[in-house]
């Protein structure tokens, strides 16, 4: 019988035993690397790909049962953030350099993440990182110097914990159809399962599996579809070759998490997760909740760095705020917020222009590449037409989605 494992050791991925003492030992494609960087060689296929798989696996932190793999996407928004914030705070060039570059960094690697076909929690941990971060400066730099109330910093509070708990909310089940019986037989026998993988990490992670061959099967919406009273008679359904089951009308099936969606949104990299039928509402109101909570804690920022100054004013002309290193960095965390605030502003908008007109991403993306939606309001919104009911018939069936649990039929689930 194998001795348990100590608070620092752990199982490789190759299946040994290994110690985080160790971590820097044994890394025969890292040294092979270095050497042939130095040497101005290049590097074998596969080489880089090895390396970032060993360094991975090894980064784990100590715990009760054996050292615990830490996610290493999580990690760079924990050292960078605030480091570079600092040194944005130095100078005003740092600063405009700075807070130019970080969006486009973040931009490259939503780009390269897309490219690559891959699952990260970096976006999701940069998001809640910078939360925690700029409600941290805002306590440690901006309430001290006593222009900002008890009141108003319990409403700032209520504002980010309410936030927060909408984004929980956001994170759970999206809708996901039900995985047909087979399937999950097949897994608890052991079979691989080559017919599901997690593929893009974007806004929108998602694919049109049959639609040419099998938007015929079953004729006519039922079981699923029941539950939408809006929905057209004979809208037709989807075959997915991937879930191998019948998807009911605006269902989709996601390539990152390689499970159908009741009503499919798109895959937000934000919350790690789809937007579907049961959380697209939580999704509206975390957006919602986080652009309130955002434009009053800038606010009231500017009014203590920058008096006698009115916000949009302040937040381009504020002469003393790098008269000290506290209300310099208090105005740099101020732009850093804005131009987040900005960016989730403008998915904020694309979202309840959607909402109004009846149509998902996920619809928009498909009426664009058929050439099948009318662009409005400057290209802001497809609409397709097909689900359109009036503004008002539209915000109410959006309010009332995953207000009725789904009616399973057998001819569904194949």
């Amino acid at each position: 019988m194998e001795e348990p494992l100590c608070c620092c050791e752990y199982v490789d991925r190759r299946g040994e035993r290994n110690h985080l003492a160790a971590c820097c030992c044994d890394c025969e494609d890292l040294d092979e690397g270095c050497e042939r960087w130095l040497t101005c060689k290049s590097l074998p296929p596969g080489a880089l790909e090895r390396i970032a798989e060993t360094v991975a696996d090894r980064v784990r932190v100590p715990w009760f049962a054996g050292a615990v793999k830490v996610n290493v996407s999580l990690v760079p928004p924990l050292v960078l953030l605030p480091v570079l914030l600092h040194v944005a705070a130095l100078h005003f060039l740092l600063g405009l350099v700075v807070l130019t570059s970080l969006p486009v960094v973040v931009l490259w690697y939503y780009y390269l993440t897309h490219r690559r076909k891959e699952r990260t929690l970096f976006f999701l941990s940069l998001g809640l990182f910078s939360l925690g971060y700029m409600y941290y400066v805002f306590l440690q730099e901006v309430v001290p110097r006593g222009h900002v109330g008890y009141s108003q910093v319990v409403t700032l509070t209520c504002g980010l914990i309410l936030m927060l708990a909408a984004l929980s909310r956001a994170k759970k089940d999206p809708g996901y159809l039900p995985i047909p019986a087979s399937d999950v037989k097949s897994s608890h026998q052991g079979l691989p399962n080559k017919s599901v993988r997690g593929s893009s990490n974007g806004l929108h992670g998602i694919t049109v599996s049959g639609a040419a061959s099998g938007r015929a099967v079953n004729g006519e919406a039922k079981g699923y579809s029941r539950m939408s009273a809006e929905e057209p008679e004979g809208v037709k359904k989807d075959w997915c070759t991937k879930c191998q089951l019948v998807r009911p009308a605006r269902a989709g099936h996601c390539r990152l998490c390689g499970r159908c969606v009741r009503r499919l949104d798109h895959h937000c990299v934000w919350i790690n997760s789809c937007v579907g039928e049961q959380n697209h509402q939580a999704f509206i109101l975390a957006l919602s909740f986080f652009m309130l909570t955002s434009v009053y804690g800038i606010t009231l920022t500017l009014h203590t760095v920058c008096r006698d100054r009115t916000p949009f004013v302040a937040l381009f002309y504020c002469p003393g705020a790098y008269s000290d290193y506290s209300s310099a960095l208090s105005f740099t965390c101020v732009w850093y917020c804005a131009i987040v605030t900005a960016g989730m502003g403008y998915i904020l908008l694309i979202q309840l222009l959607n909402i109004s007109y009846n149509v998902t991403e996920r619809e928009a993306r498909l009426a664009l590449r058929d050439n099948t939606g009318r662009r409005l309001l400057g290209g802001l919104v497809i609409d397709t037409g097909q689900y359109n009911r009036g503004f008002l018939c539209n915000w109410g069936h959006f309010l009332n989605l995953g207000s009725s649990p789904p009616q399973h039929s057998a001819e569904d689930i194949v």
